[in-house]
């Protein structure tokens, strides 16, 4: 009879998760399932969280750098 093992565990940065199987050996293969929680109603982001995670995923560019791709962009 094939035995199962339920988990929970928190989502970690970088979205992943890790889970530690007392009962596995090293070198067994297992079979993961990731069940996610139900959402009633869609998260909303402030404003500042869409500016930050905007900065986080773009390097700052300075204006004269702008203005300099915008002037290649236009010849």
């Amino acid at each position: 009879m094939q035995s199962a093992l339920r988990i929970t565990t928190k989502v970690l940065p970088g979205n992943k998760i890790e889970i530690e199987i007392p009962e596995a050996e090293i070198g067994d293969s297992v079979d993961v399932f990731v069940i996610l929680p139900e959402k009633s109603e869609p998260k909303y982001r402030s404003v500042l969280d869409i500016i930050e995670e905007s900065r986080r995923r773009h390097p700052s560019r300075t204006a004269e750098d702008i203005d300099r791709q915008l002037d290649i962009s236009r010849n």
